[in-house]
């Protein structure tokens, strides 16, 4: 059974970009448009991965990251985080916050597989 993701960003255009890479390389995605819906749709179904962008409306990354984490079946999911955001003091929250890795946009397709790769399989 291929693995599932949760892809979180309030732009469209760039839930596309993401959604076609990661299918193209086998995987099942669900798009979510911020924090708030993608954590509805996280009580719902346990995705074996979540992506994240950082400044959304409603609920930004960080935000939805600690919520999940304090989700039992939440814990151990890898939660990446996908964002224009690249200081070191964010990165440094973002690892605070339960985040298990940072890629920085605009993003390279080929380098995305490859980190989903190296952390779902």
């Amino acid at each position: 059974m291929s693995k599932t993701i949760l892809a979180v960003d309030d732009s469209g255009s760039l839930r596309q970009m993401v959604v076609f890479s990661l299918k193209a390389a086998g995987y099942n995605v669900t798009e979510a448009v911020d924090g708030v819906d993608a954590l509805e749709k996280a009580k719902s179904q346990t995705f074996d991965l979540v992506l994240t962008d950082q400044n959304m409306p409603r609920m930004d990354g960080l935000t939805l990251i600690r919520s999940l984490r304090e989700l039992t079946s939440y814990a151990r999911v890898p939660i990446l985080m996908l964002t224009t955001e690249f200081s070191d003091e964010m990165k440094a929250k973002g690892k605070a916050a339960g985040a298990n890795g940072w890629l920085v946009k605009p993003f390279d397709p080929q380098r995305l597989t490859e980190v989903v790769r190296k952390v779902i399989g």
